[in-house]
């Protein structure tokens, strides 16, 4: 944030232009657009619903706050990481552009030891461990709104999910650019409509947010108990898993994107993250500090969020709520698997060994 003096603020508004500018190209290769939407599609899943009704849950109203904070500076992690995607990428034999941090390891740190244990610990992480969170909060969700069994869920994820993994980064990078847009705009209305309802009490929950922030009155356990509180770990923990900022995801898919210089696709995953925690994490914390239940003991994660819709909306809530879970939870699954297959790529291209992997 020092070295690009304050990138996050200084360029939020060319990142917005050139995130509108990159829609359309030719080529196999994603379109700037593409790219993001895909970044964004693992982004936006249950760190935003889930997370944030479970950082305020366990962290109170503060942990709101410290989210913000982590994805202000994320931001200029995210254009780091992004653009050095971009300035290090390679063109396949298909003439699809690839790259990432194993790329840029490889090539600018003269480290390939170290790019093929990021390759195998993203592998695991985005392709398996991420992937079976995003499944379990789908599971949740509609069993809480439709009582849907938990085995046709997972055999229905595994249908409709292979119908796009199956096409290639380049059909997921379609299919997010169409879906990741509408359903964030779903999201947003819903939460803007509560927020009107409830417009008496921004200030106060506004205020509440900032001065709970700074509570260092209720420690932390363990040893970072001398130095946090329980707001800012929560704030910080869960702002990252939402956001991925500075994790080495959303680079996997920047590098793909023929964009006209490094840093053009460097702004437009930073804006990624802004939307992502400070718009509809956001969104989620209003929902849920509107309600007359976020302090129970006994709700956390999405069940605390899908309570609060209903509180609001009644049960066209819990409803919605399950139904844009599935959105943003399925996204989430197949953008994490094309950051998965750019890995494998790296680590051995041969068809038969990522058909293997699919």
């Amino acid at each position: 944030t020092i070295s690009t003096g304050l990138v996050e603020l200084r360029l939020v508004p060319r990142s917005i232009r050139e995130m509108w500018s990159g829609r359309a190209a030719e080529g196999d290769s994603l379109t700037p657009f593409q790219a993001f939407a895909t970044g964004l599609a693992s982004r936006v899943g249950v760190g935003n619903i889930g997370g944030v009704a479970t950082a305020i849950a366990l962290g109170g109203q503060g942990a709101v706050f410290w989210m913000w904070i982590t994805a202000l500076i994320g931001m200029s992690s995210a254009f780091a990481e992004s653009s050095l995607a971009q300035a290090f990428k390679v063109r396949d034999p298909n003439g699809m552009f690839r790259g990432g941090p194993a790329y840029y390891i490889t090539k600018g740190l003269k480290a390939p030891w170290l790019a093929i244990a990021f390759a195998i610990t993203l592998i695991f992480t985005f392709g398996f461990a991420f992937n079976a969170v995003q499944a379990n909060s789908i599971v949740e969700a509609t069993r809480n709104a439709w009582e849907w069994d938990a085995n046709y869920v997972g055999i229905g994820l595994v249908v409709v999910t292979a119908a796009i993994i199956f096409g290639g980064v380049k059909r997921i990078g379609q299919v997010s650019a169409k879906v990741v847009p509408l359903m964030a705009l779903f999201y947003l209305i819903v939460a803007m409509i509560i927020l009107g309802m409830n417009i008496e009490r921004v200030p106060e929950v506004l205020s509440n947010i900032i001065s709970s922030a700074f509570d260092f009155s209720a420690m932390a356990g363990g040893m970072f108990g001398a130095l946090f509180s329980q707001a800012m770990l929560m704030g910080i923990k869960r702002g990252l898993f939402s956001n991925e900022a500075g994790m080495g995801s959303a680079p996997n898919t920047a590098a793909t994107s023929d964009a006209k210089h490094p840093a053009s696709q460097g702004l437009i995953q930073m804006l990624g993250v802004f939307v992502d925690t400070i718009v509809v994490c956001t969104c989620t914390a209003i929902i849920i500090l509107m309600s007359n239940d976020y302090g129970n003991e006994s709700l956390r994660g999405v069940s605390l969020t899908q309570k609060a819709l209903e509180f609001h909306v009644g049960e066209f809530g819990l409803h919605f709520l399950a139904f844009i879970l599935l959105l943003f939870c399925y996204t989430s699954i197949i953008g994490n698997y094309a950051y998965a297959e750019n890995n494998i790529r790296y680590i051995r291209n041969k068809p038969s060994f990522v058909l293997a992997f699919r």
